[in-house]
């Protein structure tokens, strides 16, 4: 870390991010989809708050899990959040997952972040990574099937939430 891509920089969060990170966390039209089921942030400090926490876990974590900012390489903005982390109820599934401030939906930002993120992990030992989505969340569902990632099935084997289930090993990482 970090990574980068044609438009996009792929970095650890930082408390100066709380404003921009405000804007994806803090909005409902995210949120609504998150899973596990995040609240809403209401306010930077609160944000600012998650943030740091977030960053003091960072160093903690095995590779490839962890929580990245999505900025534009052109300007500078944060757009959107990356993350991998362990699936429950037996944590053996890591997890990939994306967040995007709602003004950057519709410019392929999650699926080229989401790629070199995945790419990465592929050097960090692992074998499968997993995305999840609520099964009216049709743009998550479009971007797993973007990167390339199989649908596993319907499950509710992970937070309690019947969900989709998507699977992407090495071999099936798209260009």
């Amino acid at each position: 870390m970090p990574l980068a891509t044609d438009r996009l920089l792929i970095r650890d969060w930082s408390a100066d991010d709380a404003e921009a990170a405000l804007a994806i966390y803090g909005s409902a039209d995210v949120t609504r989809w998150l899973t596990p089921a995040m609240h809403r942030v209401e306010d930077v400090a609160g944000m600012r708050s998650v943030l740091q926490a977030w960053q003091e876990a960072q160093p903690n974590l095995l590779k490839p899990r962890g929580r990245w900012a999505v900025q534009l390489r052109e300007g500078g903005e944060v757009v959107g959040g990356l993350s991998i982390r362990l699936l429950p109820p037996y944590e053996e599934d890591l997890e990939v997952s994306w967040q995007l401030d709602r003004r950057a939906w519709g410019h392929g930002y999650a699926t080229e972040a989401a790629r070199a993120l995945i790419a990465w992990a592929f050097t960090q030992d692992v074998d499968e990574l997993f995305a999840v989505a609520r099964p009216a969340n049709r743009r998550a569902i479009a971007t797993a099937e973007r990167l390339g990632m199989q649908w596993v099935g319907e499950t509710s084997k992970y937070y309690d939430l019947t969900l989709q289930a998507y699977r992407i090993r090495q071999g099936d990482l798209s260009g």
